[in-house]
């Protein structure tokens, strides 16, 4: 399931209290979309690294009890008391199965111990599937069938949507356009360390931003990516010098067109990424007067990524042009 219908389930579930799992590779956005839901809904998130953990530190530590002469549990300090929230078990089939065990009272009972869990809190798990090249355990099947389960699929188009919204770097953006295939290239029959995922991407937008020098840029950028995609990544965005002047285009006063497929890849992401920077009326209807010339594909995915990114262009005069011009594309 891609992450955008995997969000409108999971947000239904969360509001029944429904235990969920989340099964996928690594590095593609499972815990990310759980803190989403959190932060949209304004609840509380508490993440558990149970791979991280022994038994005792989610069962708690038994003490006397002079008064009832009985030995009681003293719950450790990270499990809510109160509130709203999403009490997330990341790595559950990772972890040791005493831990596990641990955690099967919790999830079944929402207790553990002398510890109850809010009525307000949720409980949705996470892991990497038992092919992944991760260390896991066969969850037993009395657990597994407590969880309505789910599996995350890498999207393209999702991921964009993303990108743009978290402001990526618009080359990142531009590039994973050009090539889908190297958005994810985790093969689990491979012994390469570093390989493209949707995480490992972002760690790129980040070494983009502290300006390593360029002839130390392909070895760390390999480090994150694996080397064939980094090559090809830095050959891509040399593009760059190739670029109209977006921003003589965002202000009006450029009509150059390109006819290079990687341009215009390259184009049409940064377009979209330098408007949503700066969005103004003005702009939007210099973008769109622009798109009006360009290639027919690029002129559809400059305004699908737009409004895909919320933007509103039912009432710019440009866009019944460009609907006029491009609507066989749209049936």
């Amino acid at each position: 399931m891609k992450a955008s219908d995997l969000t409108k389930s999971l947000k239904a579930l969360v509001a029944q209290k429904v235990p969920t799992f989340l099964w996928g590779a690594p590095g593609i956005g499972k815990s990310s979309i759980v803190k989403q839901i959190a932060n949209e809904k304004g609840l509380d998130f508490i993440d558990l690294r149970l791979a991280l953990m022994d038994p005792t530190d989610l069962k708690g530590i038994p003490f006397y009890d002079k008064e009832t002469h009985t030995a009681l549990w003293a719950p450790p300090a990270f499990l809510p008391r109160e509130g709203e929230g999403i009490l997330f078990l990341d790595e559950l089939n990772s972890a040791a199965p005493a831990v596990q065990s641990s955690a099967y009272q919790l999830i079944l009972d929402r207790r553990i111990g002398e510890y109850e869990l809010p009525d307000g809190w949720a409980i949705v798990a996470a892991g990497n599937r038992e092919g992944d090249r991760g260390v896991t355990y066969r969850m037993p099947a009395p657990l597994a069938n407590r969880f309505v389960h789910f599996e995350l699929d890498v999207d393209v188009d999702d991921w964009r949507e993303w990108a743009y919204k978290s402001g990526l770097d618009a080359r990142i953006i531009a590039y994973i356009s050009y090539k889908n295939e190297h958005l994810f290239s985790f093969d689990a029959k491979s012994e390469a360390k570093s390989f493209a995922t949707p995480r490992s991407w972002e760690y790129v937008g980040n070494i983009l931003q502290v300006g390593i020098e360029k002839n130390l840029l392909l070895e760390t950028i390999s480090g994150a990516i694996g080397r064939d995609i980094a090559v090809s990544f830095l050959s891509f965005i040399k593009v760059v010098e190739r670029l109209p002047d977006i921003d003589a285009i965002i202000d009006g006063s450029a009509s150059k067109q390109s006819e290079e497929i990687d341009v215009l890849y390259a184009l049409s992401s940064g377009l979209v990424s330098k408007y949503l920077q700066n969005p103004s009326k003005e702009s939007l209807e210099n973008i769109l007067a622009y798109t009006l010339d360009m290639k027919s594909e690029f002129a559809v995915m400059v305004v699908q990524d737009l409004q895909r990114s919320s933007v509103d262009m039912q009432h710019s005069a440009n866009f019944k042009k460009w609907v006029k011009q491009f609507s066989y594309l749209l049936d």
